[in-house]
């Protein structure tokens, strides 16, 4: 395993979806990015595995009453409990309930929970590349990721996965089902789906492989206002931020300013965060941690290179915005790079370390706190927006059409003597503006303000 045959290990955040959205299946991520049961993690940095040892304290003695208690409650559940429990089983309820009772964070993973580890960090597993969302006691494809076997099958956003291997979904078998979309590369599978508005079943014969999904996606919400989507952050993220805004820039020109969109981005390792956050900033601090640990103690610091040249961005954030993503929203407001917008973050301000016990054990337990520019923890209070934004949707009011709305609608009108050819004058903007409003009120939101943003900022630089 990657993470235990290393002499060092990696500083993690993780961060459980309590989120109030339905629970979403991501093919695309592998995280459980999308999954209650198994929380996405985050953070690195360097620290030895004997470093517990140095922490450890010579005046807090194991109590040998609590050895023997230990060992008569392992033997009553072994000798009475209604069902007979291996010493194996035994043992790992017991570790996993010595780090549970810890926090929120601090677990033990075993050979599954290091490999869901890896694909959760690297953005990489074996499976078929859809976003499946679990609906109604079945599954339904929210997209296919290009150039994959589901986008090559022929699976559509929308479609509704009926069967698998010729088993019917339903609410019992939903999970179990779910998980044999994913399997070795070159193993086969078959998919029953019904395409959206139709009643017709199709079998796609299919082939798993590797999938390598990127977590980072830029465009232009219109010329000069670009849009940046982090969805979670992997071990490629900044280099593939960097690159993608790169290019965007290098086709279109200089942009006025930037929409950064986190919301609902569960984090992702530290050192992405940081790249992530320089990538925007020409100095000053992004983060810092302290903990019991010598080596949990660190500063990471901006180096010059803005790749904006300080156009203003706005950060969008929820209550999803979570860990890593949380680092890079502080970072950013304290700093002054970036206005904040949305809804109040998910306020995980802990790091995790993953100390390896063998080839296929480790342990991830919270070494140290992380603080953002100013010093201030954010955890279990979040961060607060600059400009808050209700969670809503906006739907177009109905009306009757208006008749005469221009001086041009007039009969016998003068015309304007600088006029240009097919000139539309009713081509304003706001019907883009309401497309964008009524699929994403808060990206609409964020757009109206950069461009107010914008216009100071080219006053600004031409004074």
């Amino acid at each position: 395993m990657r993470l235990s045959s290393r002499s060092q290990i990696t500083l993690l955040l993780a961060v459980p979806l309590l989120l109030s959205a339905p629970l979403m299946h991501a093919q695309t991520t592998p995280a459980a990015a999308s999954s209650v049961a198994a929380p996405p993690v985050d953070l690195p940095a360097a620290i030895s595995t004997s470093a517990p040892a140095r922490a450890s304290s010579s005046n807090d003695q194991v109590d040998l009453d609590d050895i023997r208690n230990f060992s008569r409650v392992y033997e009553v559940v072994r000798q009475a409990y209604v069902e007979k429990v291996d010493n194996k089983t035994l043992m790992k309820a017991a570790i996993t309930g010595m780090l549970s009772g810890l926090d929120p964070h601090s677990e033990y993973l075993d050979r599954e929970g290091l490999t869901q580890l890896n694909e959760d960090t690297t953005g990489q597993y074996s499976g078929l590349g859809i976003e499946v969302l679990q609906e109604d006691g079945g599954l339904r494809i929210i997209s296919p990721i290009d150039d994959t076997p589901a986008a090559r099958a022929g699976i559509k956003a929308g479609d509704s996965i009926v069967k698998i291997n010729g088993t019917v979904i339903d609410p019992q078998n939903v999970d179990s089902m779910f998980d044999q979309l994913r399997g070795k590369p070159g193993s086969k599978i078959t998919l029953t789906i019904v395409h959206a508005n139709t009643d017709k079943l199709i079998d796609l014969h299919m082939v798993r492989e590797n999938i390598a999904v990127s977590s980072v996606k830029v465009r232009e919400l219109q010329p000069g206002y670009a849009y940046v989507r982090i969805s979670q952050f992997q071990d490629d993220t900044a280099n593939d931020l960097d690159k993608k805004l790169g290019d965007l820039i290098k086709k279109n020109g200089p942009q006025k300013g930037a929409v950064l969109d986190l919301r609902n981005n569960p984090g992702g390792l530290l050192t992405a965060a940081v790249g992530v956050s320089d990538n925007f900033l020409d100095s000053g601090i992004i983060v810092t941690t302290r903990g019991r640990l010598q080596d949990a103690n660190m500063s990471f610091s901006a180096h010059h290179g803005d790749q904006l040249n300080g156009a203003p961005i706005v950060l969008l954030t929820n209550n999803g915005t979570a860990s890593a993503a949380e680092i890079v929203a502080g970072a950013l407001k304290d700093n002054h790079r970036a206005l904040i917008m949305g809804q109040r973050t998910f306020g995980k301000g802990v790091v995790q370390t993953v100390l390896p016990l063998d080839a296929d054990h480790a342990v991830k337990i919270t070494t140290a706190r992380y603080y953002t520019p100013n010093g201030t923890s954010i955890q279990a209070e979040g961060i607060k927006p600059d400009i808050a934004l209700a969670d809503l949707t906006v739907n177009k009011a109905d009306s009757a059409p208006i008749l005469i709305s221009s001086e041009a609608d007039l009969p016998n009108h003068l015309a304007n003597e600088n006029a240009k050819a097919d000139t539309n004058i009713n081509d304003d903007g706001s019907a883009a503006d309401a497309k964008l409003a009524t699929s994403d009120y808060e990206l609409s939101q964020a757009l109206n303000v950069l461009k107010g943003m914008a216009l100071g900022h080219t006053a600004t630089v031409h004074r």
